[in-house]
C-alpha cells in the first residue's frame, strides 16, 4: 500500500504540477523580495551609481553617507520622536479603552448590550465625512496638537469585536464568579483575574494599533500644519513625494551633491522607518495568526 502511494506521488504528472508550484511559488517570492531588496542596497550604494541605473542585485561604491545626513537631519529626527511617542501613547490608550469595552460587552448580563454593539458595527460602515470631522476636531481644540494623532483612533470596533470574542470564550467565566463571590468588584476581576490571561489578546492588540500609529500620515496631513509635530512617515512622504525636505536633508552646500544625494538619502529613510516594525513582525507573527482565528470563532 505504502509503495503504491509512494509511486502515485512520482508519478510524471506530480512531478510537473510540484514544478509548476513552485516556479510560480519563487516567481511570486522574487516580484515581492527585489523591491525591498533593492531599496537597501540602494541606500547603502554610491549615489552616482543609483542614478546612473547601476544598481540591481548588489550594492556598488558601499557608503553610509547616506544614513549619516539622515540622522543629522533635524525633521527627520524629530519625526522619529514624534512617531514613537504618538505609537507609544496612542497604543496604551487604545488597548485600555478597547479591554475595557470588549470586556464590558462580554458579560452577559448586561443590558442593552445588543443595540451598543449594534451602534458600534455602525461605526465601521459610515463615517460623516472629512469636513464634518475636521469641524468637530477644531471645536474639541485639538486640531495642530499631538492630540489629534492619539484621540481620534481611540476605538477600534474590529478591536474591541475580536478582544469581546477571546473573553467570551478563553476566559472561564467560573473563574470570574468565583472572584465575585470573594467580594471583588468587576475593575478588581478584570485586574486580578481576566488581564494575567488574556496575554495573547494583548499581544494582538498591541500589534495591530502600535503598527497604525507607526504607518500613520494621514490625520498628520490633514490636521497638523506645525512641522515640529508631524509624524515621521508625513516627513518621508514630504521627502518621497513633493522633495520638500529635500535640501535640509542632504545638509550639502552644492546644489549639484543635492541632487546626487537625494536619491540615496529616500531610500536611507526608507529603511530607518521600517525597521523597527520588521523586527516586531518575526517575534510577533503568531500572535496575527491567532488574532484571525480568534475573531473567526464567533462574530
Amino acid at each position: 500500500m505504502f509503495l503504491a502511494h509512494s509511486k502515485m506521488r512520482a508519478s510524471k504528472s506530480d512531478r510537473i504540477f510540484d514544478f509548476v508550484n513552485y516556479s510560480l511559488l519563487i516567481l511570486a517570492l522574487l516580484i515581492v523580495a527585489y523591491p525591498l531588496w533593492f531599496v537597501v542596497i540602494a541606500s547603502v550604494s554610491s549615489s552616482s551609481h543609483v542614478l546612473n541605473g547601476e544598481v540591481t542585485l548588489l550594492p556598488k561604491g558601499f557608503q553610509l553617507k547616506a544614513y549619516e545626513m539622515v540622522f543629522q537631519n533635524r525633521n527627520i529626527v524629530l519625526g522619529y520622536r514624534n512617531t514613537i511617542f504618538y505609537t507609544a501613547a496612542g497604543t496604551s490608550i487604545n488597548i485600555v479603552a478597547t479591554v475595557l469595552i470588549a470586556y464590558t460587552l462580554a458579560q452577559s448580563d448586561l443590558r442593552g448590550r445588543g443595540p451598543i454593539t449594534f451602534l458600534l458595527s455602525f461605526t465601521m460602515f459610515f463615517s460623516g465625512g472629512l469636513i464634518p470631522t475636521y469641524l468637530v476636531y477644531r471645536s474639541l481644540g485639538i486640531i495642530n496638537t499631538r492630540w489629534v494623532m492619539i484621540l481620534p483612533g481611540m476605538i477600534s470596533v474590529y478591536n474591541v469585536i475580536i478582544a469581546r470574542t477571546f473573553f467570551q470564550n478563553s476566559i472561564p467565566s467560573e473563574l470570574q464568579d468565583a472572584a465575585y463571590i470573594d467580594g471583588a468588584s468587576a475593575l478588581k476581576t478584570l485586574t486580578w483575574v481576566v488581564i494575567p490571561l488574556s496575554k495573547p489578546i494583548l499581544a494582538v492588540l498591541t500589534i495591530f494599533y502600535g503598527v497604525g500609529h507607526w504607518n500613520s500620515f494621514f490625520n498628520a496631513l490633514v490636521f497638523l500644519s506645525k512641522n515640529e509635530l508631524y509624524p515621521l512617515q508625513l516627513v518621508l512622504r514630504n521627502i518621497l513625494i513633493t522633495g520638500a525636505e529635500r535640501v535640509e536633508a542632504v545638509g550639502i552646500a552644492s546644489v549639484a551633491e543635492q541632487v546626487r544625494y537625494a536619491e540615496s538619502i529616500k531610500y536611507a529613510v526608507i529603511i530607518v522607518s521600517s525597521v523597527p516594525v520588521l523586527l516586531l513582525y518575526p517575534f510577533m507573527q503568531k500572535y496575527f495568526v491567532q488574532g484571525v482565528m480568534i475573531g473567526a470563532i464567533k462574530g
